[in-house]
C-alpha cells in the first residue's frame, strides 16, 4: 500500500458562478452531436463551463430486464482513453450529474481526448431520465455495473478504459467491477460504506492499478482511518489531499481531481490548462 500526501497549487484557479453564454461574441450552443470548436476562444475555464465534444444519450439493457439511462461524451478528435462513471448514493442525491462527473464529461474529452461514460444506476434520476427498477443498496447495481462495463466494450468500442467510482460509486467498484478489460480503479472519497475486508482482499488477486484520493476533512472515512481501513489491499495507492472535503466542492478540488484521472488514463495531457 502507497500512502502520498500532496498540496495542490490553486493560483491559476478563478472560481465563479456568473453563467457564461456567448464566447467572444460566439453564441455557445450545446446539443447532442458534434460541437464545433471555435478558434479563437480562450476563456478561463470556470464551474459551468462546457468544453467541444460529442455527446450521446444511450440506454442498456441489464440482466435482470432494467433499462438504464446514461450518455456518452466523447473527443471530437485524438482520443486517449475513456472513464466509467460510478455515481453517489442514490438516496443523498447522487446521480450521473453530480457536479464532479458532470464537470469531467463537460472538460475531459476537449481537455485531454478522454471518453467520459456517465449512467443513472437503477432507480436514480437525473435531467437525462430516471433508470428503471429500484435502489438495492449496491447488490443490484452490480448488475447495471456489469451491463455498463459490456456496452463500453461491446459497443462503444472504448479502449484503455477506466472505472471511476465516488463515494457509493466505490464501493460499486470494489465489489463488481472484475471485468478484466477495464484498466484499473480511481476511488474519490471511499466511505468503505458496504466493503467487507474479504472484498478488499480480492484485489490483491488482481494486480491492475488502484488509486484512491482520500479528503483531508473526509465526512466518512478520513486519511488517518483509510490507512487503516483500506490495509488489506497490498498495491492499493493512497492519496491523501490536503483541505479537500467529500464532496469536492470548488474549483481547486475539482481540477485536482480531474488531473488525478487524467495522470493515470492520459498522462501525456497533464498539466491540464485553466484555459480554452
Amino acid at each position: 500500500m502507497y500512502w502520498i500526501s500532496t498540496r495542490h497549487l490553486t493560483s491559476c484557479w478563478i472560481v465563479s458562478t456568473k453563467c457564461q453564454t456567448t464566447l467572444n461574441g460566439h453564441s455557445k450552443s450545446l446539443a447532442v452531436g458534434v460541437v464545433d470548436r471555435l478558434s479563437d476562444m480562450s476563456e478561463i475555464i470556470r464551474a459551468n463551463t462546457v468544453l467541444p465534444a460529442v455527446r450521446t444519450p444511450f440506454t442498456v439493457r441489464t440482466a435482470d430486464g432494467l433499462t438504464l439511462i446514461g450518455e456518452i461524451a466523447r473527443p471530437l478528435d485524438k482520443p486517449t482513453g475513456a472513464i466509467l462513471c460510478l455515481h453517489p448514493l442514490p438516496t443523498a442525491g447522487g446521480m450521473m450529474d453530480s457536479h464532479l462527473f458532470k464537470k469531467a464529461a463537460n472538460r475531459l474529452p476537449a481537455l485531454a481526448g478522454i471518453s467520459v461514460v456517465r449512467f443513472n444506476t437503477r432507480g436514480t434520476a437525473s435531467d437525462a431520465g430516471r433508470s428503471e427498477g429500484h435502489f438495492d443498496n449496491g447488490v443490484g447495481e452490480g448488475l447495471d455495473l456489469q451491463a455498463m462495463l459490456s456496452y463500453c466494450f461491446d459497443e462503444l468500442q472504448l479502449t484503455n478504459l477506466w472505472v471511476v467510482g465516488w463515494s457509493f460509486g466505490t464501493d460499486l467498484a470494489l465489489q463488481h467491477a472484475k471485468d478484466p478489460r477495464h484498466k484499473g480503479l480511481i476511488l474519490l472519497s471511499p466511505p468503505l460504506r458496504t466493503s467487507t475486508p474479504e472484498q478488499l482482499m480480492y484485489w490483491n488477486s488482481d494486480s491492475r492499478p488502484m488509486i484512491a484520493l482520500i479528503p483531508e476533512f473526509d465526512d466518512y472515512l478520513p486519511p488517518a482511518q483509510a490507512r487503516q481501513r483500506f490495509s488489506p489491499i497490498e498495491h492499493i495507492e493512497l492519496i491523501a489531499v490536503d483541505g479537500a472535503k467529500h464532496l469536492w466542492v470548488g474549483e481547486p478540488s475539482v481540477y485536482r481531481v480531474l488531473s488525478e484521472i487524467v495522470r493515470r488514463v492520459a498522462p501525456e495531457r497533464l498539466p491540464l490548462p485553466t484555459q480554452f
